[in-house]
């Protein structure tokens, strides 16, 4: 089928064939090849997309490309003989009856067509055959590669136009080697008269030239199958039988299977209309509920609102029965009240104000003079006239350790300097 195939499709066990129809459009695939297996036999089912018909083959015998290529003495593969699509050869495949011309219109639109008026013979390298036998009702799949070889050369003389360095070893000049007979083993004979052609263009091959005659050659590449028509249904797998090789119904059991055919669809179609109902249902809810959810954010957001616009109502009656306090006793005493007397914050003038190094200092009157004590989480210190502090830690294992420091103050910033440990 190269190269128009979907060679690059990967497939997994859990795949369905709906899977593969519902990507057939994009990769632009028209038919499908299934091979399947039961205890009776093998089966090949060509089905044409997206909605049939589709042929079911029964396997009567087949063989893999490579078997066929390896049993060959000379091998004749290579990757430009799959460049192009093959030309297709159908064999008594015009008999009568409808399954004839359907299975021969299946087999011809499986592979594209080929104009006659343009096409170039170097793109022709594969032929794909089909024989059907009558009397047996079998069908003989074969693949073969297109050679051309010039005709009317003796052996010596299709090597050197074929650039093959020949063995001149035996012979005493090159005239010998050309005019000698018996050059032609039993398989390079002579071909058939029949198979001969006059090239209407020129060939890539050697000695293949246009207006001379070449003889063809096949060369089978594989696979080989053996096949035999069972069953043509009208639909993608499904739908009515159109022909069965065996079974044969008649007019009333063709109706009966109809009947629960159409029955089958109907029901298919109601349970389709009530599932998309529930769908519909629920995607309904879920809205209605999303509506909920944001009616009940944004009353939240305005319950917010009005407590931010009732707190602020509440500090502007504070300030004016500040302003109040102020006028009133502007009006008794007869003069401006002093600068710290209402302030706004109350009772903000009765906080202790922090020092510059941050500690809050009480003081206290001892005997011997004025001294200060301060007093920090970590420990205690007294401070005298003299400048010395006094740390106080305190007991461990009921001795008392006194340590003394000299402290300077630089503006914010003290520096210690021990004196005595």
């Amino acid at each position: 089928m190269e190269p128009f195939t979907a060679s690059s499709l990967k497939s997994r066990k859990n795949n369905a064939i709906k899977d593969f129809v519902s990507v057939a459009g994009l990769l632009h695939v028209s038919h499908l090849c299934i091979f399947t297996s039961t205890d009776l036999g093998m089966y090949l089912k060509i089905a044409r997309l997206p909605q049939g018909p589709t042929l079911t083959f029964w396997i009567h015998n087949y063989s893999l490309s490579r078997d066929v290529i390896s049993s060959m003495k000379k091998q004749f593969v290579f990757e430009k003989l799959y460049q192009n699509a093959p030309l297709v050869v159908l064999n008594s495949l015009s008999g009568e009856g409808l399954h004839m011309k359907l299975m021969a219109s299946m087999f011809q639109n499986m592979f594209p067509t080929i104009n006659i008026t343009k096409v170039k013979l170097s793109s022709i390298r594969r032929c794909v055959l089909l024989n059907y036998n009558a009397s047996s009702k079998l069908i003989d799949f074969r693949h073969y590669a297109i050679k051309a070889v010039p005709v009317g050369l003796s052996k010596g003389v299709k090597k050197l136009v074929q650039s093959k360095v020949p063995n001149l070893g035996r012979f005493e000049d090159i005239s010998d080697f050309i005019t000698k007979s018996g050059q032609l083993s039993e398989s390079e004979a002579e071909d058939d008269p029949e198979s001969h052609v006059t090239l209407p263009q020129k060939l890539p091959s050697r000695g293949n030239l246009a207006s001379t005659q070449s003889a063809l050659r096949l060369v089978e590449l594989g696979p080989r199958l053996t096949l035999q028509l069972m069953k043509i249904e009208e639909g993608l797998l499904n739908g009515e039988v159109l022909f069965h090789e065996i079974m044969e119904k008649t007019d009333e059991e063709r109706l009966l299977i109809q009947k629960k055919r159409e029955e089958k669809r109907k029901l298919k179609e109601k349970r389709r209309k009530i599932q998309e109902e529930n769908t519909r249902k629920k995607a309904q809810k879920k809205e209605e509920l999303k509506q909920k959810a944001m009616k009940g954010t944004q009353k939240r957001s305005e319950n917010e609102l009005e407590m931010q616009k009732a707190l602020s109502e509440v500090q502007q009656e504070a300030r004016s029965d500040e302003d109040d306090d102020a006028e009133w006793y502007r009006q008794e005493v007869g003069q401006n009240p002093e600068k710290d007397l209402f302030d706004d914050v109350p009772g903000s003038h009765n906080k202790r104000k922090l020092s510059s190094v941050g500690l809050v200092h009480k003081r206290k009157k001892v005997e011997d003079g004025l001294k200060y004590r301060t007093k920090t989480k970590s420990n205690s210190r007294i401070q005298n006239k003299f400048g010395k502090t006094k740390l106080k830690f305190p007991r461990e294992g009921g001795v008392q350790k006194n340590q003394f420091h000299k402290r300077k103050v630089f503006g914010s910033k003290i520096s210690v300097k021990n004196k005595k440990h």
